[in-house]
Formats: structure tokens, C-alpha cells, sequence
């Protein structure tokens, strides 16, 4: 603890910021990890095996219990949407699954895209010190009212100033775009399971009722 004291106090006020900016990032990775995976998230292909047996079995009201069973997960929401409909046309039983995709869409992926803003802003607040640094290496080789046997001092100060923040920025930068590709690789898997078991419970229903 006493080296990261002193790389902040060292980098001086760019590298609160930078921290700041770390914090936030954590707790949006960690927020969406929760919610994807714990609460939304859902193992689809057991679901959907257990809807279609239900549906095969004109058992739909029983289908949408076990929706209910499970009703913050995305897939079991727009499912149930759509055996809601059980029974009509096939194109009310896709505007129902495409309604409730849309209002579950924004929810999976909210927060996600700002883990990449977040690295990008770390990564600029580094160079933002970096530059501060070098400005300050540059006053204290050109201040006369330094005396010289200080300059060295002052000039190690300076560039260690800048290093600090540029190698603070990328720590903080690098997790952060980690958690990102890896929360956006989840959500897309999310995405993908509802349109495809989407496709496959409209055709289901509209074969069970013989309807188009």
C-alpha cells in the first residue's frame, strides 16, 4: 500500500482522476457480470426443450408457468410473449416476440458500451499527465530560480510524474476493455438465443394451429 501511496502522490492529481475513472469501471463490470449471468442469462436450449415439450402437448398455459418461473431472464420473457399468442396468426405471434425483444434488448446490453468510453478516458487522462509531466520537465530545466544542483531532481520528479500517469492510464485502460469484449461477447450470446428460439417458437406455434 505504501508504493501505490506513493505512485499516487508521485503522479500527481491526474492519477485521482484516473483512479476515479478505474472505480467506475469496476463497478459497471461488476454490475453487468451480475446481471448477465445471474440474472438475465438463462441455459436456453434446457428451457426451450422443456417449452417445446409442453407446446407439443397442447400444454401452453403450463408453458407459460414455467416462464414465470424465471421471470427476470430475457429469453423466458420474450417466450412468453410469444405463447401468449398461442393460437393466433403467425404474424401476431411475431410482432409479439419482436415487442418484447425490443424492450428487453436495451436492458442486456445498457452499460456495457460505456466500459470501452471508460478505458478510452483512462487511457487519455494517462496521456493528459504524461503531457503535464513533460511540461513541468521542461520549467524546471528552463527556470533560472531552480539552482542547478536542484534541476536533476527537479527534472527526475518531472518525468517520473509522466511515466506514472501514462502507466496508471493503461492499467486502468487494459482490464476495462477486457471486461468490455468479454460482457459484449455475452450479450451478443444472449441476443442470438432469443432470436433464434424466437424463429423456432413462432414456427412451432404456427404449425401446432396450422395457421401462416
Amino acid at each position: 500500500m505504501e508504493g501505490f501511496a506513493r505512485w499516487m502522490t508521485d503522479g500527481g492529481i491526474w492519477m485521482y482522476f484516473i483512479l476515479a475513472v478505474g472505480i467506475l469501471a469496476l463497478g459497471v463490470a461488476a454490475e453487468r457480470f451480475i446481471f448477465l449471468f445471474f440474472r438475465y442469462n438463462i441455459n436456453a436450449a434446457a428451457f426451450m426443450g422443456q417449452v417445446q415439450k409442453l407446446v407439443l402437448a397442447n400444454n401452453v398455459d403450463k408453458a407459460i408457468k414455467l416462464c414465470n418461473a424465471a421471470p427476470s431472464a430475457a429469453l423466458a420473457r420474450v417466450i412468453k410473449a410469444g405463447l401468449a399468442q398461442a393460437g393466433r396468426s403467425g404474424d401476431e405471434i411475431q410482432n409479439a416476440l419482436e415487442e418484447a425483444t425490443l424492450e428487453v434488448s436495451p436492458i442486456i446490453q445498457k452499460r456495457t458500451q460505456s466500459l470501452q468510453a471508460l478505458a478510452n478516458i483512462a487511457t487519455l487522462l494517462g496521456l493528459l499527465g504524461t503531457i503535464d509531466g513533460m511540461i513541468d520537465a521542461f520549467a524546471a530545466t528552463a527556470d533560472e530560480k531552480i539552482p542547478q544542483a536542484e534541476r536533476p531532481k527537479e527534472l527526475s520528479k518531472a518525468i517520473s510524474k509522466a511515466m506514472l500517469t501514462t502507466a496508471f492510464g493503461l492499467i486502468i485502460a487494459i482490464p476495462a476493455m477486457g471486461f468490455h469484449v468479454f460482457l459484449t461477447g455475452v450479450t451478443k450470446r444472449i441476443l442470438d438465443e432469443i432470436d433464434l428460439y424466437s424463429l423456432r417458437l413462432k414456427n412451432m406455434l404456427v404449425s401446432r394451429g396450422g395457421q401462416s
